[in-house]
């Protein structure tokens, strides 16, 4: 949009200006009186000059001040008025070429002038040197963020370098007196929230520069903006549907134990079939049924299911039916995405019920700038699991439990994407009724993910050991115990064995479902 970049013609400030006016004011004062100061002493002819064509460059006169201009710096080549304003009424004649090395020996001359590092910013910007624009504007924000048009001129060069968090915080602490500048950083503000993931509040702003200027020429490409927002988001798709197939191969689908010559049981529980390929399969499907600019809720369903080829009856299905909460904000003007998700499943072992669960997760997801975000999460699930009824389990055995967890993860993005690197912690605290089942773990994970430039072929690195579901010689005893059943005949062989492979393949559906986002808190749609 080159016809924005410079939205009026380059100007002088007033506070130059005034200087100016303070210098003729004592140019005149030096003529009429015999008697000089000590301040008039040190008004020279030069000053009188520039005087001269600060009048001149008022009334735009500017052939008549280049001359004047000329005059003084014949006299004081170092003169930073003189050199100041022929800067500026070359940058008023459209000549920023010949501007800017008039601005920068100024500069070097004065380097804490505002007024001359604000007018030479403009004229690297005119000439679309943003790399030196911004390397003069940037520590100009810092000191003087109230500068008329500045706030503008830097949330502009954020932008085009795609720091849209930077450009949104330099568009709303900047100032800008000319309705023509309001009405631009009003359209890059919407412009910058729709980019981060705030349509709502993108449209607003685009609506407000609607307002500012109705008969501009940036009229036109704002309501084309605020019709594109708001059709964008309707447009977008609310069913979604989704089916997976795979195929596994597990050689200890029963959970049998290692070699154990003390205990001559295990040797029994060993002899059992153990191994057999598999099929997955995975059906996913969800329905947006509100979506407003800032909130959006969805419900959904999901099924999962494992075939063991030679032992049907280790089977895993799952049925889970959830609901869902988005809400997009922001805070201290950072994008912020907020998920509050439900969900119930059920686990079928078999044809017999294994396990059904509550679960529900709260989860925030904070863009601090174009490459770094962080997810913070917590959950609660209720487990129910269907326990034999002949012969009931131990006390110990018993694994009915609330489940409390939490962590974050913190991304950091390179290329659009393309690449990240992420670490994270979760605590994970399992609450059973029987003391073999408790525990509580810690998760620490380091990942990252590289996009090779073939074809967008990914390779990525995860790691990160999981908690442990039990503590291990409570595993190692409740093996025993099992093992003893099973050579006593009491039945217990047809539930035993069967729950501890439904128990690791659980374990293991929860990792498939945590990359989906069903049982673990899900992973908001960000922008970048």
């Amino acid at each position: 949009m080159p016809g924005l970049l410079c939205p009026r013609p380059f100007g002088y400030k007033p506070s130059v200006i005034r200087v100016a006016a303070r210098v003729l004011f004592l140019a005149v004062l030096a003529l009429v009186s015999s008697q000089v100061s000590v301040a008039l002493a040190q008004t020279t002819e030069a000053d009188v000059y520039v005087a001269q064509a600060v009048l001149d460059f008022d009334e735009k006169r500017y052939d008549q001040a280049l001359a004047n201009l000329h005059r003084a710096l014949a006299l004081e080549p170092d003169h930073v008025e003189a050199l100041y304003f022929t800067g500026a009424v070359y940058a008023a004649q459209r000549r920023p070429d010949l501007a800017a090395p008039f601005l920068e020996r100024a500069r070097a001359k004065s380097p804490r002038d505002t007024s001359v590092a604000f007018q030479l910013g403009l004229v690297y910007f005119a000439q679309q040197e943003f790399d030196k624009a911004q390397a003069v504007f940037e520590p100009l924000f810092k000191t003087n963020p109230e500068l008329d048009g500045l706030g503008y001129y830097v949330g502009f060069l954020r932008y085009r370098k795609k720091d849209y968090r930077g450009a949104l915080a330099a568009f709303r602490g900047g100032r800008a007196a000319d309705p023509e500048l309001q009405q631009l950083t009003r359209f890059y503000t919407g412009l910058s929230l729709g980019v981060l993931g705030l349509p709502g509040q993108a449209a607003a702003e685009v609506e407000q520069a609607l307002r500012l200027a109705p008969g501009s020429q940036l009229t036109g490409p704002a309501e084309r903006l605020r019709d594109t927002i708001v059709a964008s988001r309707q447009k977008e798709r609310r069913f979604f549907l989704e089916a997976r197939l795979g195929a596994t191969y597990d050689d200890n689908v029963i959970v049998r134990p290692t070699e154990n010559f003390r205990e001559t049981l295990v040797l029994d529980l060993r002899r059992h079939k153990h191994e057999s390929f598999g099929e997955l399969f995975g059906l996913t499907t969800n329905y947006v049924w509100l979506r407003t600019t800032d909130w959006e809720s969805s419900v959904g369903y999901s099924f999962f299911t494992t075939y063991v080829n030679e032992m049907p009856k280790f089977n895993v299905i799952s049925n889970l039916f959830s609901a869902d909460l988005t809400n997009k904000t922001t805070v201290f003007q950072l994008p912020l995405q907020t998920n509050l998700q439900y969900a119930w499943d059920i686990l079928l072992l078999g044809e017999e019920e294994l396990l059904t669960r509550h679960n529900v997760a709260l989860s925030s997801v904070l863009v601090e700038s174009a490459h770094h975000f962080t997810q913070g999460f917590v959950r609660y699930q209720a487990k129910n699991f269907a326990e034999p009824v002949d012969p009931r389990p131990l006390r110990d055995e018993l694994r009915d439990a609330d489940n409390y967890m939490a962590g974050f993860l913190h991304f950091i993005r390179f290329a659009e994407d393309k690449h990240y690197l992420k670490a994270g912690y979760q605590f994970d605290w399992e609450d059973t009724e029987g003391r073999n089942y408790s525990y509580q773990g810690s998760r620490y994970s380091l990942g990252g993910q590289y996009t090779l430039p073939w074809h967008a072929i990914r390779f990525e690195v995860r790691r990160g050991p999981a908690p442990a579901l039990v503590h291990a010689q409570e595993l190692d005893s409740a093996l025993v115990r099992a093992g003893r059943e099973v050579a006593r005949g009491s039945g217990a062989h047809e539930h035993r064995p069967r729950r501890a492979a439904a128990a690791r393949q659980l374990h293991a559906l929860g990792r498939v479902s945590e990359l989906a986002g069903v049982l673990e808190p899900r992973a908001l749609r960000l922008h970048p």
